[in-house]
C-alpha cells in the first residue's frame, strides 16, 4: 500500500480501509480491548496515548464518516455514536480527540469545497488526524474570537493564541477558527509542521488528562487560499455541524458511565461489604444495593437509546438539511446530552456510595471515572440544555445556529 506522511515525528502506513458497519463496531470493540489495558496507568502518570491514537488512524475507524462518493463508508451516526461510546469506556481522553476530529469532517461536509473535500477527506480516509484550534481565553464568551486572518498576497497570514485545544498534540492538520477583515468566522487547515505554529503541552485538569489538550501560539502563520473554508457556512444556515459535534460528546458521556457501571458491578459483587444493619452477608444482597444499581443500568439503557434516536434524526437532516430537520436533530441531541451528562456523573458517583470506602484508595484510581465525567461534561453546560428544548416548545425560539462552537 506504501506510506504517508505523519506530517510530524514518524512515518505511518496508511489506514485501513472499513467496509461496513458491523466491521467498524468490531474494530472499535478490539482497540477498545486494548486501550483500556493500561487507561488507569496513562491516567495516573499522565502518559499520553501516542501508540494508542496511532492504532486507532491505522484502523481507519477516523474515516467512518466520509460520504460513499469521496470512497468512504457514511456511517450512520447511531453507530458514529456507539462506536465513540466504545472507545470511550475504555479510555474517554483517547475518544475526544476523535471527537474533534469528526466535527471538522462534518464541517468539512458540509461548507468545504469540492476540491477541499477531495483533499481533505483523501487525508482522514489515509488516517490523518485533525485537531482544532477553537477556543480562546481572555474573551468574554467562549463563542467570541480575537485570532485573525488577514490576506497577503495569494493566500493569508494567521495570528492569535488558542487554548483548550483537545487532541492537538497528536494532529496532523490544525483547524484554526479565526475572524476575517469583515469579522467573519473562517476555517482553516494547515499542516502541524506550518512555520509559526507553536504548541505547548500545559493542559493540567484533573480530568481527561490524557487528551493531548494544549496552547496554540499562531506567530504569522501562512494559509494557502485553498485551505480556507469561510465565512464558516455553519453559522449562517441551519446545518448538522453541532448535532453531530453534540451527538459525539453525548458517545462520550455514555461511555464513562459505562465504565462506571461496570466499576460498581465488579466491586460490589466481590470487594464491597454490606452495611452492618443491611441484615445480608453480601454487599450484592443489599436491597437498597440492589435497587440502586437497577435505576443506573436502566438509565443507562435510556440515554442509548435516546442516542439512537437522536443519530437517526441527524442521518435525516443530513440526507435532507431542511431547517426543520435540522431543528428537529438539534433537539434530540439536546435531550440526549442531558441524559447522558446526568447518568455520566450519577454514575461515577454511586460507584463510590456502593462500594464504600475501600474503593477510594489511590491505588485503584477509581475516581477518574468521576473526574473524566465531570471534566468532560462541563464543556457543554447541561442547563442550556432544558433552556434550548423548553424555549423552542414554550416560545418557538428556534436553536441558535451557532448554539455549539
Amino acid at each position: 500500500m506504501g506510506t504517508v506522511s505523519q506530517l510530524h515525528e514518524h512515518i505511518r502506513p496508511l489506514a485501513h480501509h472499513i467496509q461496513s458497519e458491523e466491521e467498524a463496531l468490531q474494530i472499535a470493540r478490539s482497540l477498545a480491548a486494548r486501550f483500556a489495558q493500561q487507561a488507569s496507568d496513562r491516567d495516573i502518570n499522565r502518559v499520553l496515548p501516542y501508540e494508542e491514537v496511532d492504532a486507532l488512524s491505522l484502523s481507519g475507524l477516523l474515516g467512518i464518516t466520509i460520504a460513499s462518493e469521496y470512497d468512504g463508508l457514511d456511517i450512520s451516526n447511531s453507530i458514529l455514536a456507539e462506536i465513540i461510546a466504545i472507545l470511550a469506556e475504555a479510555d474517554p481522553s483517547i475518544a475526544e480527540i476523535a471527537q474533534n476530529h469528526f466535527y471538522i469532517l462534518e464541517a468539512l461536509r458540509t461548507g468545504g469545497s469540492e476540491e477541499q473535500k477531495d483533499t481533505f477527506f483523501a487525508r482522514a480516509l489515509a488516517g490523518d488526524r485533525f485537531g482544532n484550534a477553537l477556543s480562546e481565553t481572555g474573551t468574554t464568551t467562549a463563542g467570541q474570537y480575537n485570532t485573525r486572518l488577514t490576506p497577503e498576497g495569494p493566500g493569508h497570514r494567521v495570528n492569535g493564541r488558542k487554548s483548550y485545544a483537545a487532541g492537538v498534540l497528536f494532529a496532523d492538520w490544525i483547524t484554526i477558527f479565526a475572524l476575517d477583515t469583515r469579522d467573519e468566522l473562517t476555517i482553516s487547515l494547515v499542516p502541524r509542521g506550518t512555520e509559526g505554529i507553536q504548541i505547548i503541552d500545559d493542559w493540567d485538569g484533573f480530568g481527561q488528562r490524557t487528551s493531548g489538550s494544549g496552547t496554540i501560539i499562531l506567530h504569522n502563520v501562512y494559509v494557502s487560499a485553498d485551505a480556507v473554508l469561510g465565512p464558516h457556512k455553519g453559522l449562517e444556515r441551519a446545518t448538522t455541524i453541532g448535532p453531530v459535534e453534540q451527538i459525539i460528546h453525548a458517545g462520550i458521556d455514555l461511555g464513562i458511565a459505562r465504565a462506571a457501571f461496570a466499576e460498581t458491578v465488579e466491586f460490589v459483587t466481590t470487594s464491597a461489604r454490606p452495611w452492618m444493619n443491611s441484615g445480608v452477608e453480601r454487599a450484592a444482597d443489599d436491597p437498597l444495593t440492589i435497587t440502586r444499581v437497577g435505576q443506573i443500568a436502566i438509565r443507562l439503557e435510556a440515554a442509548a437509546a435516546l442516542l439512537e434516536r437522536a443519530g437517526r434524526k441527524i442521518d435525516i437532516a443530513q440526507i435532507n438539511p431542511t431547517e426543520e430537520h435540522v431543528i428537529d436533530a438539534t433537539l434530540a441531541v439536546a435531550a440526549a446530552t442531558a441524559l447522558t451528562t446526568e447518568i455520566a456523573i450519577k454514575a461515577s458517583n454511586t460507584l463510590f456510595e456502593l462500594a464504600g470506602t475501600s474503593s477510594t484508595r489511590v491505588g485503584l484510581n477509581l475516581d477518574r471515572h468521576w473526574r473524566n465525567a465531570r471534566t468532560h461534561t462541563l464543556q457543554d453546560p447541561t442547563r442550556w440544555k432544558y433552556h434550548l428544548v423548553g424555549n423552542y416548545h414554550l416560545n418557538g425560539i428556534t436553536p441558535p445556529k451557532n448554539w455549539t462552537p
